[in-house]
C-alpha cells in the first residue's frame, strides 16, 4: 500500500543547482576519498568502496563545500573536511547495518551481508580514523571540535535508539532527541564547518548549523514517512524494513498515542514482540492513515524545512543560496 502526501513548494525541488555549482570540488573530493580507502590490507578498501560507490547523493559532504563557498571561504581546506564528513556518514552506515542487521543498502546487499559483520565494524573504525587524520592535518581545532563532537554525539544517538527500539511508549520529544543525535548532528556540522574555516562572524557559523540541524531533522522525517508509503527503489531497503525491525519512528508514536486499545495492542505485539503476519504492514499502514500519522509526519518536516529556510535569510542572494533553498525543498519533496 503506497501513501502520497502531496507537498507543494514554490522552490525547484532538486539538488541540481547545488551539484552543478559544486562539481568542480566534489571531483577533488572524491579523489580524496578514494585515495585514503588505499590500505595494503586488502578488505578495507573492498568493503569501504563497496559503499562509497554504491550511488549516494553525497548531500553532506555537498553541503560542506556550498557553505564554504556561501560564506566566501577560499582555501583548500574544505575538500579535506567534506571527505571527513564523507568517511563518517559511511562510517555510521557501516555500524548501523551491522546493529540492524540491514540486508540492504542502496538497493545492493549490505557490507554486513558480503563481508560480515566483523569487517564491517573494522572497516568503519577505519574511516572514522582517516576522517579524523584528514581534519587534524587541515589545522583548525575549531572544525576539529565541532566534527570529533559530532562523532560523539551520533554514537549517543544510536544508542538513544537502541534504548527506544521495540519500545512503544516512547514519546515525541524522545524521538526527536534520538534524531537530532543521529542523523541531523552530521548535516549540523557538515554545514557549520564552512563559515569556521572561512573565519566568519559567530552569528554565521550559528545560521549555517542551523540549516544543517534543522534539514537533518526534516530529511529523516521524511525517510520514516518513506518506510510507510515509498517504494524500495527510492528508499534503497526494503519497504517496512523499520516496521520489520520494530523501530519506533514518529509515525508510529503518533499513530499508538492516537489509537484505541485495540489498536495500540497491535502495535505491541508487531513492534516489541515482532509477532508480525501476513498484511499486517498494510495493517499498521491503514492505522497510521487513520490517524492522518504519516501526514502530520510531513507537516513536522515541513516545519524544520522552513526554519532551515529562514537560518539562510542571514545571507544575500546569490546562486548557492537559491541552489540550497532548492536542497530543502527537495529532501521534502521525497515524500510523494
Amino acid at each position: 500500500m503506497a501513501v502520497i502526501v502531496p507537498f507543494e513548494s514554490p522552490l525547484d525541488a532538486s539538488i541540481e543547482q547545488l551539484v552543478g555549482l559544486v562539481a568542480a570540488d566534489m571531483e577533488r573530493v572524491n579523489a580524496t576519498i578514494l585515495s585514503r580507502t588505499g590500505s595494503e590490507v586488502t578488505m578495507i578498501p573492498e568493503v569501504a568502496n563497496h559503499l562509497i560507490s554504491s550511488g549516494g547523493k553525497r548531500l553532506r559532504p555537498m553541503l560542506t563545500l556550498a557553505m564554504a563557498n556561501l560564506t566566501g571561504y577560499s582555501g583548500d581546506g574544505h575538500i579535506k573536511l567534506a571527505a571527513s564528513v564523507e568517511f563518517m556518514h559511511t562510517a555510521t552506515l557501516l555500524h548501523d547495518d551491522v546493529v540492524d542487521e540491514s540486508e540492504l543498502r542502496r538497493g545492493k546487499l549490505s557490507a554486513r551481508m558480503l563481508w560480515g559483520n566483523e569487517a564491517s565494524v573494522l572497516v568503519g573504525d577505519f574511516l572514522l580514523g582517516q576522517a579524523f587524520r584528514m581534519m587534524v592535518e587541515v589545522g583548525s581545532l575549531r572544525a576539529l571540535d565541532i566534527l570529533s563532537s559530532a562523532a560523539a554525539t551520533i554514537a549517543e544517538g544510536e544508542v538513544m535508539q537502541l534504548a527506544a527500539a521495540k519500545n512503544t511508549a516512547t514519546t515525541e520529544d524522545e524521538y526527536l532527541a534520538v534524531i537530532r543525535g543521529k542523523t541531523a548532528e552530521l548535516f549540523a556540522a557538515a554545514c557549520e564547518v564552512g563559515p569556521v574555516i572561512a573565519n566568519r562572524p559567530k552569528a554565521e557559523q550559528t545560521a549555517c548549523r542551523s540549516v544543517g540541524m534543522n534539514l537533518g531533522i526534516a530529511f529523516q522525517l521524511v525517510d520514516d514517512v518513506l518506510d510507510y508509503g515509498g517504494k524500495s527503489a527510492k528508499l534503497g531497503k526494503n519497504v517496512g524494513d523499520d516496521f520489520r525491525e520494530g523501530k519506533i519512528t514518529l509515525p508510529v508514536v503518533l499513530a499508538f498515542r492516537r489509537g484505541n486499545d485495540v489498536e495500540r495492542a497491535f502495535w505491541v505485539n508487531a513492534l516489541e514482540r515482532g509477532e508480525i503476519g501476513d498484511g499486517d504492514l498494510d495493517h499498521a499502514v491503514g492505522l497510521m492513515t487513520k490517524h492522518r500519522a504519516l501526514e502530520d509526519t510531513i507537516n513536522r518536516a515541513q516545519h524544520y524545512g522552513a526554519m532551515a529556510v529562514d537560518a539562510l535569510a542571514l545571507f544575500p542572494a546569490s546562486p548557492m543560496k537559491t541552489a540550497l533553498e532548492q536542497v530543502v525543498a527537495f529532501c521534502l519533496a521525497r515524500s510523494h
